[in-house]
């Protein structure tokens, strides 16, 4: 879809553009995915941590000629060739363009929201109705402000049916994303736990989910949650509902569900006629979706033979980018999502984003899925593509990419199956790069991710990003606009690794990284870590890379202070940026109130160093019995912190608080503040002040033998595990080398297996432990979690006696780390 700048001026109630003839076929509100410069319109947002204004003059150089703004930016009006949509509110104009191309098309409109599940169904939607309709849907999880609006852009004169999600955090959101939907159809897939981020509680949470379904025709919804029940009572909604049960028989849909083995058979009662199918799939999410999707198919007319046959066919939609170690000093981004167009941009635009100058580019890509796209069209945008975001390496596998070799003018090469792949290359053919891996389900690239991961450990650390962006905006949202967060990655990210912890933290818009040592922040320098890095502990002994690589340190006495004001001057060093530590009370580190005068007089008398932030540590701030005591820490820091500035003209950033210290001494936010623990999902209060907070890390393993012994048999080292009756014990490669700590062992733990504690089983060894799975159906292969959803690092802190950072900074470095978005 084309509209010239004089139709989009139009619909923004703006004036006849300098420059009318050009026309608009991407919406770009993010200047690192800029793919077609002449066609994009930029929307210059401005959100609490950025401003696209900063970046317009580099997209003028880049070619886009097109923009959107509050204000031209400064210098640049004028520009030849370049129109400026001048508007109040750039998020409020790109909202109305997508209304007005929405209500173009009269064409059905499914619309989903819910806390859990949307990007699944949505996918499934896609797969059970594309024989029957061309399909515009949200590509990959675009449910927000911005992602609603793009994925609305996509519709054009071929479509007959859109799938949309929305997502909503706060109050009011919903409002916004309604008129753009405005779904014909609306779904709820369920609604979450009570302590959900921005709202007061879980019904106000319905209350605004159900917004999307104002002027809908048909709501499909599960009866039998009172609070949903409540919402579409109070708001009004006039569509038809279509509410479903497995426990009401009398519901407009009532539905039984018979697992056996790995199969489900899920059966729809409605409007007097019966629909029956079979899953792959018995987990309760998987079969709820499936209920809803098997409703949509019976609303749509969809044959009952052909509803069996499409639903026995789904399978599991793997939303997840992993990001792993590879061979010979690779990167590995897996990619399990869709194999069609729409989702190439994004899964590009991750991988762009961790690009550093010591690895190349590298996509593996099977063949594409498009809906309207002409095969050789398809391949020739996806050679413009893959140049625009600086592919050096293509790798094309299957018939249709290779019968298209000739689309693509950069290094490439082209098999025609995975198998003729994997015949042909070695791990070895592949060095220093960066590899996306992206394909569709039938050709099974798993395997060619167990051929480049460099770690074949069966026990893994899954990192989940998106519980780092959910815990981040968390404390993001208590704050003042103006106060900025200090993100803690120090002791490699609690333990989770620090590289795409600081990426992803990066991109949120921190105000700083902190990190311990010298070495972990230049460690983040060579993984591309632009951002101000703050040194906590910098006895340092190589101040060439400190100078040179801008590692901010710490000052917390005076040789330390005198040493780096010495080897600046030896080093030609200017004003350079350092954080002043107080000791107002944990009598650790730091300047003394009594050293005030001193310090400042030291300072003023040379030109070298520049104090960047003053900041201090609070000693008891999760203990409400010592609040006079922190109370005082609070007084002594702000005369401290005030002779400080006083002795300097320019503003000096001052920081107090941590963790708990924003949860419970809010007035003492000053300028920034520093997220640490809490950042990992891990709370320091009891009483859930905190928020739903996500736990960041799960280390898991997997069964790998399994025996059965009669009672009286001794397992393990030092006879120590005696069995009380017959019992199955299984072994699972994770051992005190791993990070289990051994005082875990004889039962001092327990493990989930599906679904089910298991005991431990005898003394932790080296390597491998033994667990009692007695009670439980399990297999060789089957999954263990030691700690993450289900057990909390807490869990195991407490039965150790110790805290949970002791817990998560001990899992080893041998242990693989997959990190992940969904």
């Amino acid at each position: 879809m084309k509209y010239s700048i004089s139709g989009i001026a139009g619909l923004l109630d703006l004036k006849e553009p300098v420059y009318p003839n050009y026309y608009i076929s991407v919406l770009l509100t993010d200047s690192r995915s800029l793919t077609y410069p002449e066609e994009s319109l930029f929307f210059a947002l401005r959100t609490p941590n950025n401003d696209g204004h900063r970046y317009v003059k580099g997209l003028i150089e880049k070619g886009v000629r097109n923009f959107v703004v509050e204000e031209i930016p400064e210098g640049l009006a004028g520009s030849e060739d370049v129109n400026f949509l001048v508007v109040d509110d750039v998020m409020a104009a790109l909202h109305k363009i997508a209304r007005c191309h929405r209500h173009r098309y009269e064409i059905p409109v499914v619309g989903i929201t819910g806390s859990r599940g949307k990007t699944t169904l949505k996918e499934w939607l896609y797969r059970l109705l594309q024989d029957d309709f061309r399909i515009v849907r949200s590509p990959r999880s675009y449910n927000s402000q911005i992602g609603v609006p793009l994925s609305i852009w996509e519709i054009d004169d071929e479509s007959e049916l859109c799938i949309f999600e929305a997502g909503i955090s706060l109050p009011g959101e919903m409002a916004e994303l309604q008129p753009m939907i405005d779904p014909t159809i609306g779904i709820l897939t369920n609604v979450g736990g009570e302590h959900a981020v921005g709202f007061r509680s879980r019904r106000e949470k319905c209350d605004e989910k159900v917004k999307l379904f104002t002027g809908c025709d048909t709501l499909v919804y599960c009866v039998d949650d009172p609070d949903v029940n409540a919402a579409i009572d109070d708001a009004g909604i006039k569509a038809r509902r279509v509410g479903w049960s497995c426990k009401n028989p009398d519901a407009p849909v009532s539905v039984s569900v018979e697992r056996s083995g790995e199969m489900s058979r899920i059966i729809c009662r409605f409007d007097g006629k019966e629909s029956m199918s079979e899953i792959p799939f018995v987990d309760a999410a998987s079969v709820e979706n499936a209920i809803v999707a098997q409703i949509v198919l019976m609303l749509m007319g969809v044959a009952d033979g052909d509803i069996r046959s499409r639903m026995a066919a789904l399978t599991p939609v793997g939303t997840r980018l992993n990001v792993i170690e590879g061979v010979n000093d690779c990167m590995l981004i897996f990619d399990a999502y869709t194999g069609d167009y729409h989702s190439l941009g994004p899964a590009l635009d991750f991988m762009q984003r961790r690009v550093t100058a010591d690895h190349s580019s590298t996509l593996i890509l099977s063949d594409v899925m498009h809906e309207t796209m002409t095969p050789g069209e398809l391949y020739r945008n996806i050679s413009h593509l893959v140049k625009c975001k600086g592919i050096s390496r293509l790798i094309g596998i299957g018939e249709e990419i290779s019968a298209h070799a000739g689309c693509f003018d950069i290094n490439a090469d082209f098999y025609r199956s995975t198998d003729e792949f994997l015949a042909a290359v070695t791990p070895d053919d592949f060095r220093n790069e960066l590899i996306l891996i992206k394909g569709a389900d039938r050709f099974g690239f798993n395997r060619l991710n167990d051929l480049l991961e460099a770690r074949q450990h069966e026990t893994v650390l899954e990192v989940n990003l998106d519980a780092v962006v959910s815990n981040f905006n968390n404390f993001r949202s208590r704050l003042k606009p103006t106060t900025g967060i200090v993100a803690m990655v120090k002791a490699s990210g609690y333990g989770a690794g620090s590289y795409e912890l600081a990426k992803t933290l990066q991109s949120q818009g921190a105000a700083y990284l902190a990190v311990a040592v010298p070495d972990e922040a230049m460690d983040l320098r060579k993984a591309g870590i632009t951002m101000p890095l703050m040194v906590m502990n910098p006895k340092v002994v190589n101040y060439t890379t400190l100078f040179t690589h801008n590692l901010e340190p710490e000052i917390y006495s005076f040789d330390i202070l005198d040493e780096i004001i010495k080897e600046g001057e030896r080093h030609g060093v200017k004003n350079f940026p350092v954080h002043i530590k107080l000791d107002t009370g944990m009598h650790r580190l730091g300047f003394l109130e009594s050293d005030m005068p001193r310090l400042v007089e030291v300072l003023q008398r040379q030109d070298v160093i520049s104090p960047r932030s003053v900041f201090s540590h609070l000693a008891a701030a999760d203990s409400p019995e010592m609040d006079d005591y922190t109370r005082e820490q609070f007084a002594i820091f702000e005369r401290s912190s005030k002779v400080l500035q006083a002795g300097f003209s320019h503003h000096i950033l001052r920081h107090i608080l941590n963790s708990t210290g924003i949860t419970r001494f809010p007035e003492y936010q000053y300028d920034m503040v520093r997220l640490g623990i809490c950042l990992y999902g891990i709370p320091t209060l009891p009483d859930n002040s905190q928020g739903d907070l996500q736990p960041v890390s799960s280390l898991r393993t997997v069964i790998i033998a399994i025996k059965e012994w009669e009672a009286g048999t001794t397992i393990g080292y030092n006879r120590r595990g005696v069995l009380s009756r017959h019992s199955r014990i299984a072994t699972i490669p994770i051992g005190y080398a791993d990070g289990l700590n051994r005082h875990l062992g004889n039962g001092n733990c327990t493990v989930l297996v599906n679904g089910h504690r298991c005991p431990t089983v005898g003394n932790i060894c080296m390597d491998i432990c033994m667990i009692d799975v007695t009670d439980v159906p399990c297999e060789v292969g089957d999954t263990v979690e030691i700690f993450g959803k289900n057990i909390s690092v807490m869990e195991l802190a407490d039965r150790l006696g110790t805290i949970p950072y002791e817990v998560l900074t001990s899992v080893a470095s041998r242990v693989k780390r997959v990190y992940y978005r969904e």
